[in-house]
């Protein structure tokens, strides 16, 4: 499925919810069938976990990374690369925009809305259950609509990341599913995804919403 997305896959969620990894991997998942694929980091607003910082290792596997307009990947200063714009209009690649947390970090998206055409735009929101402000289905419809305002685009499809790290268990992302249920029942937003750790859930059986997509720790020390 992860072809048949719209050409510019925009990544957004909430404060932990782990959509960087999440962007990570499907970089790298989609890089697999996909010849050019383009990864940009508009993340100004977490310090701790930003794609940019994994740029070489993504790079191996054929996917090329858009950060800091200051070449220092690690340095915490809200500065976002002019060349953000270029793959929105250079309608041979595939690209993969990985969002700051919460509304706040659309804002970065300002700079791209002109360049890009929503007929060719899917916009993601990753999810995770266990986060306080996403526990309940009415809380992630609040998040959904804090997400589309601030953005200026529609949620085309819920990823189900229910997780509690390495602590993660599979009764979490079934949890995780029946709640995103509802709320892809109350909006029609489907879910398009159902992530998880493989190294420890292993095996998700069939019952589970959307298309599985297992996810390797690209932005975690072992020690995280």
């Amino acid at each position: 499925m992860l072809e048949k997305d719209k050409r510019v896959r925009i990544i957004a969620g909430h404060y932990g919810s782990g959509k960087t990894e999440f962007a990570v991997n499907y970089a790298v998942a989609l890089s697999k069938n996909a010849p050019r694929v383009v990864l940009a980091d508009l993340d100004i607003v977490n310090v701790f976990f930003r794609s940019r910082e994994r740029r070489k290792e993504l790079e191996e596997y054929g996917v090329r990374v858009i950060g800091s307009s200051i070449k220092q990947d690690n340095c915490d200063l809200p500065a976002v690369s002019a060349e953000i714009g270029t793959p929105a209009k250079d309608r041979a690649c595939d690209y993969i925009i990985d969002l700051g947390g919460n509304s706040v970090g659309t804002t970065t998206l300002a700079r791209l809305r002109p360049l890009l055409s929503r007929d060719e735009i899917d916009f993601f929101m990753v999810v995770n259950v266990n986060r306080p402000d996403t526990a309940s289905v009415e809380g992630i419809l609040f998040q959904k609509e804090c997400l589309e305002y601030a953005s200026g685009f529609q949620v085309t499809g819920f990823i189900n990341n229910t997780n509690l790290v390495r602590e993660s268990t599979l009764e979490n992302l079934v949890a995780g599913d029946a709640v995103l249920r509802e709320a892809s029942k109350r909006t029609g937003i489907p879910i398009r995804y159902t992530s998880y750790m493989e190294e420890i859930i292993g095996r998700v059986p069939g019952r589970l919403s959307g298309e599985r997509l297992p996810l390797k720790f690209f932005m975690r020390e072992e020690w995280m």
